[in-house]
């Protein structure tokens, strides 16, 4: 028997944990956290194990399947990929290009191969009908670092490691690990943030596990934390605590600031926030007068409707602190793989609102629409319709706002194209599922990550396992797609495919590195199988800034317009229930469900109510409820907790794997409900766009 150790990233989340893998006879032998990892240092979350579980499903697919009817049979990739590029083709002659749209999931950026050659792919279709992700999560935050600071990457990250005081809005990284700060072993360093003497503040209409480590939990009522953030800066700028100190020089709008929260006082806002005034001007001076303190949101902020507000007004807050750019503040990578120099050097930095969507008229943002359009623009008849779809590593079916919506809407597609290592909800509607390798059988690089990491690093992991014989990687089959494409056109993209394809992912990463600003090679990491610790976050500003003259814009002008309607909202009484998601330590999105080790246990998709709702409603818990809103209504099981906020009701998204057609055979034994099959596609962010997946408005009643 040969028995052998393997070290690499674990890549089903963003915190990127070193893990090794014990590997005897071609056989994983066990899977722990890699104690020699400058980054992690050991640390393991329980969703390790399932790199295993996926690598050894037997539900992934691994060879093409053609759908004829209610069967699947496989095919080879040369028929697949021709079929592919003809009816994709075919209908982009016949209904303009725009008619053909890709909707690309969360799991391709934690996949670099998949991410460089998803742009090459996009490229060379030319259609404008591009969706992703991103309008489902983060793209508020992207919204204000375009705005602010002149690109839509140059995301100030959390320095939580050297931090004195860390107010948490709208996030749970106890439970996610961290998003948009990859920080492995969050909960030790939030632990070694109170060991300091540091305080740990956490806003958020449920006591999370996060909520239950902090000095100070403030139940929030959903969807206005933008009203509590202009408050505290009404404090700060009433009571003498604005202190930009060096950031001065370089930010305009620092007056405009000062203006607009003038009417928002704690007593103002108060009843709107569900919060006590005093608990208000509390927090704003504890904050003000830190030694070092940071404000970080995640997705219970930018996923409501003034998400966009939310996420500039945090950076706002950081800078009128003199927060941002410093040392236990808000601060900024520089990786070893610098996308933003690269995007910059090539003018993509981003842009916003170029253009409307065609049937609501929701505003562009990177040149994608926004995913809460996605159905209708496959009902709506006219020009522009979009007639196919090509999905790649995503499953908008349980992830859209108003997915039934979108369920409903697939099967009138011409043609549908899915690349995934799955028969799930949304690819049993395609008529072609493409299937790449799975993680362990690819080389890894996180591009996206070490661009949000709280300390500079890099690692490189070689495949763990060679490819099934025949199987081929996500940028072998989306450079397989480019290439026939632009070969079948004549297009001047021939060349740039030819490279890429010719190069692969590590020859690109090879590049990258060499060119970046650490001047790495891959030989280095290669050499170093644990990573390598590049230091701590440095200031880094003005240079780093891509606004003309290299300065902060701390009062653009979209998000100044829209506090309007944010004002609206202190005269409106919230009542009824409203719905919020939660994340869940042992899941990621949808795709871990196929996992038994992952989804044993106690039952997690189940809605939590306050004592006080559940009384006046009748309700016991572990009967189960239904659960209606605009759009539709489920039936869970109910879990009564004085976790909640009275007047919120949470319920945990990526589940709903009861639909006819799938093969998941573990996750169909523990189906849940989909959280998105109630969530509401009317319902979003109107400056930005994103989907508001938090807030809905519900009924509650026994089935």
């Amino acid at each position: 028997m040969t028995a052998s150790t393997h070290y690499r990233a674990c890549h089903l989340c963003e915190a990127i944990c070193g893990v090794a893998v014990e590997v005897e006879d071609g056989r994983i032998t066990s899977i722990r956290g890699d104690a020699e990892d400058p980054f992690s240092k050991g640390h393991i979350c329980p969703k390790a194990l399932g790199l295993q579980d996926v690598h050894e499903d037997q539900d992934r697919l691994r060879r093409p399947l053609r759908r004829a009817g209610g069967s699947w049979r496989e095919v080879s990739w040369d028929e697949a990929l021709y079929e592919a590029v003809e009816r994709l083709a075919r209908i982009q002659r016949q209904h303009g290009r725009n008619a053909v749209a890709v909707y690309q999931g969360n799991p391709t950026v934690h996949n670099y191969g998949a991410l460089l050659f998803g742009q090459l792919f996009a490229k060379v279709l030319r259609s404008r009908s591009l969706y992703s992700a991103t309008s489902v999560d983060q793209l508020p935050h992207m919204l204000a670092s375009l705005l602010m600071f002149g690109h839509q990457l140059l995301l100030p990250v959390p320095d939580v490691d050297r931090t004195d005081f860390f107010l948490v809005l709208g996030a749970n990284p106890v439970a996610s690990n961290g998003s948009l700060m990859t920080a492995p072993g969050i909960e030790g360093r939030l632990k070694a943030l109170k060991a300091r003497g540091g305080r740990l503040v956490v806003v958020d209409p449920r006591r999370t596990e996060t909520a239950a480590l902090a000095d100070l939990h403030l139940p929030i009522r959903p969807g206005a934390d933008a009203l509590l953030l202009l408050a505290l800066l009404h404090v700060i700028h009433g009571e003498g605590h604005v202190a930009p100190g060096r950031l001065t020089v370089f930010t305009d709008g620092l007056g405009a600031i000062a203006e607009l929260v003038s009417p928002f006082t704690p007593e103002a806002v108060a009843p709107a926030t569900g919060l006590e005034a005093s608990a208000i001007r509390g927090l704003a001076r504890d904050f003000a007068v830190a030694r070092r303190a940071v404000a970080y949101g995640r997705v219970g902020v930018s996923t409501q409707v003034f998400g966009g507000l939310c996420a500039w007004l945090i950076n706002v807050l950081n800078v009128v602190t003199g927060r941002l750019d410093a040392p236990g503040g808000a601060m900024f990578t520089r990786p070893a793989v610098d996308l933003l120099a690269f995007a910059g050097r090539i003018g993509q930095r981003g842009h916003f609102d170029k253009g409307r969507s065609r049937v609501r008229g929701l505003p562009e943002f990177g040149g994608e629409w926004p995913v809460a359009t996605l159905a209708e623009e496959i009902e709506t008849p006219g020009p522009g319709q979009i007639r196919a779809l090509v999905t790649a590593a995503g499953n908008p079916v349980l992830s859209a706002p108003n997915g039934a919506r979108l369920d409903r809407a697939l099967p009138g597609l011409d043609f549908m194209l899915a690349i995934d290592i799955y028969l799930n909800e949304t690819t049993r509607h395609a008529q072609l599922i493409l299937p790449p390798s799975f993680g362990l059988e690819q080389d890894h690089y996180d591009l996206v990550f070490h661009s949000l990491a709280v300390r500079d690093t890099a690692r490189y992991s070689p495949a763990l396992f060679p490819k099934d014989p025949g199987a081929r990687a996500d940028w072998q089959i989306l450079g397989g797609l480019a290439s026939r494409l632009a070969r079948q056109r004549g297009l001047k993209t021939r060349l740039l495919c030819a490279v890429m394809n010719r190069l692969g992912p590590r020859g690109l990463l090879r590049l990258l590195l060499r060119t970046g600003p650490r001047r790495l090679s891959l030989a280095e990491l290669e050499r170093s199988p644990h990573g390598v610790d590049l230091g701590p976050l440095e200031p880094c500003l003005p240079q780093r800034l891509f606004t003309p003259e290299r300065r902060i814009a701390l009062a653009p002008q979209p998000f100044l317009d829209d506090v309007g309607r944010l004002r609206a909202r202190l005269s409106v009484a919230s009542s009824g229930l409203q719905l919020i998601g939660r994340r869940d330590l042992r899941s990621n999105n949808s795709w871990m469900h196929n996992s038994a080790r992952l989804t044993k246990g106690p039952e997690r998709c189940a809605l939590q109510m306050h004592p006080e709702d559940a009384a006046a409603r009748g309700l016991a818990a572990g009967q189960r409820v239904r659960v209606r809103s605009r759009v539709g209504e489920i039936v869970a099981p109910l879990q009564v907790t004085s976790d909640m906020r009275p007047g919120v009701v949470c319920l945990p998204h990526g589940f709903g794997h009861h639909r006819d057609g799938i093969r998941l055979g573990v996750a169909r034994q523990r189906p849940g409900v989909s959280l998105n099959d109630v969530t509401d596609d009317a319902d979003v962010d109107l400056l930005s766009g994103n989907a508001a997946l938090n807030g809905v408005s519900v009924e509650v009643s026994s089935a």
